[in-house]
């Protein structure tokens, strides 16, 4: 199936012009201004007026000194369309954004959007399976629209993790600048032997190319003198030990679809790493009959060549202990996405019995998050009873 070529436009702007490129020339004259601020003793009304020469070499001075955070004073609205959902993943992993997303979980996979016939032909074939098996135990808890719902979110893990997708992005001249040269470096350096590497690579070298005909890219802020890369992409991951106290370090396997959420929480950092043998996610709801778990896993691997979202990778996740326990407000709950709420669960029940065994005063804190969903925590409101046992207490199987 023919591919659709990504589409990269920039939202209404003080900095978009009438052919819809970027006003990078007006944008960086602000900046320049801007810098001024540290020093001068009027203000900013009076940089406003200053001689464009001043201006002009200030601007010099910040692009060619590497002192480019008075850049990220300009944000740019951008609307990505066909943009492949591993990409959007690689944008959303770096952390100076803001993102709205088109989700798998409310829209139904089209013929129209650019997968292979086979992923197509799964995702209906599960969709169909999973809606009567999510019906014959839980028809009576859930609507007619949330069971088909569910049944779409996890048909999709058949769908691979190139599938184009749409994103509103926000996020400062500065910083799309630096996703610029990070995935110059990534097109330059991965493995091409890699089909997903390479198709990677494309997809990253066509969104660059947009992104220069929108008139975004400025080579003073391409330097990339401090040599940073793309922060998804891990090494060794199953070599880094785990460590759980103010901080805390651990590592999991989980799926392509649960990373993609779990990014989301930009306080915590996540890195993927391919396993070496391929595993899938199955959906708990299947585990009781034997016969649907061997076809699910015979059908993944008939489309593993395209990664499908339900392939497992080696997770390292980190970040602080009070930034877990919002993660733990957000995401136990029977509204949830299933799986990021089982590996949630694990990774508190890791985190309490951690801190039991180094005798840590968080020990005392972490207890009152053990009783079940958050609906249970004593400093978190539930705005809407779910009336559903299996939920609160974090067993059910959809």
């Amino acid at each position: 199936m023919e591919q659709k070529k990504i589409k990269v436009g920039i939202l209404p702007s003080q900095f978009l012009k009438e052919d819809g490129s970027f006003d990078k020339i007006e944008a960086i004259k602000l900046s320049g201004k801007i810098a001024g601020i540290c020093y001068d003793k009027e203000g900013f009304s009076h940089l406003e007026n200053e001689p464009l020469e001043r201006t002009m070499h200030r601007i010099d001075m910040t692009l060619n000194n590497g002192h480019h955070s008075v850049y990220d004073h300009i944000t740019i609205h951008f609307n990505f369309q066909n943009i492949p959902k591993i990409l959007a993943m690689v944008l959303n992993n770096e952390h100076y954004y803001t993102a709205s997303e088109k989700s798998m979980r409310y829209t139904p996979i089209s013929t129209a959007s650019s997968i292979t016939k086979e992923e197509i032909n799964l995702y209906e074939k599960w969709f169909t399976i999973l809606k009567e098996k999510i019906k014959s135990q839980y028809g009576s808890i859930y609507s007619a629209s949330k069971i088909a719902k569910l049944a779409q979110e996890n048909a999709r893990y058949f769908v691979t993790v190139f599938m184009p997708t749409q994103m509103i992005y926000s996020t400062s001249l500065r910083q799309i600048n630096s996703l610029a040269s990070w995935m110059r470096d990534y097109i330059e350096t991965c493995d091409k032997r890699s089909t997903f590497k390479e198709k990677l690579a494309l997809s990253m070298q066509e969104v660059l190319q947009k992104l220069q005909d929108r008139n975004v890219l400025e080579e003073g802020l391409l330097k990339n003198e401090k040599q940073r890369k793309l922060s998804l992409f891990g090494k060794d991951l199953d070599r880094k030990e785990e460590y759980f106290g103010e901080v805390y370090s651990t590592g999991y396997k989980a799926s392509l679809a649960y990373l993609a959420q779990a990014q989301r929480h930009r306080t915590l950092d996540y890195q993927m790493e391919f396993l070496t043998e391929k595993e899938y996610f199955i959906p708990p709801i299947l585990m009781d009959e034997q016969i649907l778990v061997d076809e699910w896993l015979e059908d993944m691997r008939k489309v593993s060549h395209v990664h499908p979202q339900g392939e497992l990778v080696r997770i390292r996740e980190i970040g602080k202990y009070d930034d877990f326990i919002l993660k733990c407000k957000e995401r136990l709950c029977s509204a949830s996405q299933l799986e990021m709420m089982l590996k949630t669960k694990d990774t508190l029940s890791k985190y309490e019995e951690a801190l039991e065994v180094s005798e840590n005063p968080l020990a005392r804190d972490i207890e009152k998050y053990m009783y079940g969903a958050r609906c249970t925590f004593p400093d978190f409101a539930c705005k809407e009873d779910c009336h559903f046992k299996e939920g609160k207490t974090l067993v059910r199987k959809i």
